[in-house]
């Protein structure tokens, strides 16, 4: 038996653009940790190739107050803002030249990459966001990393994530030139390391934040249903979570596909799996369990690090899906109202908001830092 991809992959020729869109909150609150100092541990994570050593961390005097200069771009990141909302807001016409292009940075995949298969317009580059309650200053990749000194940065999930962290890698790399220094077999899981500040970013592979066996192959094609462990979380992340300064964790699509779900190391039901005598609980049933489970885990972890929850991303494509028809046609980002969200990215985010607010009070009481970026 086969199954194909559901309909929320990503289209291998999908625009820059929608690129750019889902960079937009990993871009926020790196510019939130600019204007203030860390308290955060130094992280500790060590492999067969790389091993941390120790560097004094600097000190960073607290900034001081000053005007606000009209040219938003050019503020000057020692400025104390007022704390706000950066996510409402708006794309506005960009005449600067981006941080990086295609062409630019090495860290974009060959079937992402718009300019090397043959996209003809550029205008895609030349926009920014702009909240609505914010002057958001252009983005300062030196000062970033001397604040992030001795420091460890982990994105966790699926392909969204890693298209996130391509998008870091890409900004970091105008100052220096990070070094893989770790992958998994299947080149999945990677960790880079900016050896001037050491500082270490890592992808690490876990749709499903479980345990789950996945037989798919690269071209997205299962051969079987997904076996996942509601009970069971994916050690490739948890093992790395305690080292950690900073982490992005999100999930979601994949609970769509066909899938086996195990408790105690025993099939108990499933989602779309006629002719196997399992009860059909759907979805939403292991989403719930899943998030639940990993949310009580971070909020008792009494974890010091900031820790970010992702909600999982919207559908892009217009008329179809990736695999009927369905198309990337713009050429300027989408207007507040102008897509509406689709009936299952509603209920992924319902869960995804329930389960976060019910694990928000309880790591506060922990004193864990756990917070939340919301589509």
């Amino acid at each position: 038996m086969r199954f194909h991809c559901n309909s929320w992959s990503l289209n291998k020729d999908q625009h820059l653009l929608v690129k750019l869109a889902i960079s937009i909150p990993l871009l926020g609150f790196t510019f939130r940790l600019l204007l203030f100092r860390s308290n955060g541990f130094a992280a500790d994570i060590q492999s067969a190739m790389f091993v941390k050593q120790h560097v004094q961390e600097p000190d960073l005097n607290p900034p001081v107050p000053v005007g606000m200069p009209e040219n938003e771009d050019q503020v000057p990141l020692d400025i104390v803002i007022e704390k706000c909302d950066l996510f409402p807001g708006d794309w506005v016409p960009n005449p600067s030249s981006p941080t990086y292009t295609n062409e630019s940075c090495p860290f974009i995949e060959g079937h992402q990459n718009c300019m090397r298969n043959g996209r003809p317009d550029s205008g895609y580059l030349h926009w920014r966001w702009k909240p609505r309650d914010c002057r958001l200053p252009r983005f300062d990749a030196e000062r970033f990393l001397k604040l992030m000194r001795n420091k460890a940065w982990a994105l966790i999930g699926d392909s969204i994530s890693r298209n996130h962290v391509q998008s870091f890698l890409c900004m970091l790399s105008t100052v220096e030139q990070p070094v893989e220094v770790y992958h998994d077999e299947e080149y999945k899981s990677k960790r880079w390391h900016f050896e001037s500040y050491n500082f270490t970013v890592s992808n690490i592979w876990s749709p499903f934040l479980v345990k789950a066996a996945i037989f798919e192959d690269n071209d997205c094609v299962s051969s079987a249903e997904v076996q996942i462990h509601l009970d069971k979380l994916d050690k490739t992340w948890t093992d790395l979570y305690p080292s950690l300064d900073y982490m992005i964790i999100s999930t979601g699509k994949w609970f769509l596909k066909a899938a086996i779900y195990h408790e105690n190391d025993t099939k108990v039901s499933c989602h779309l799996c006629p002719g196997k005598n399992l009860t059909e609980l759907g979805f939403v049933h292991a989403y719930n369990k899943t998030l639940h489970y990993v949310m009580d885990f971070i909020a008792n972890s009494k974890h010091k690090g900031l820790i970010f929850f992702r909600t999982s991303t919207p559908d892009h494509f217009e008329n179809g899906e990736w695999h009927n028809g369905g198309t990337c046609p713009k050429t300027t980002p989408a207007k507040e109202g102008e897509i509406k969200i689709k009936d299952l990215n509603r209920i992924l985010r319902d869960v995804e908001l329930e389960e976060f607010e019910k694990a928000a009070a309880k790591a506060g009481n922990n004193e864990v830092n756990l917070k939340q970026i919301s589509y």
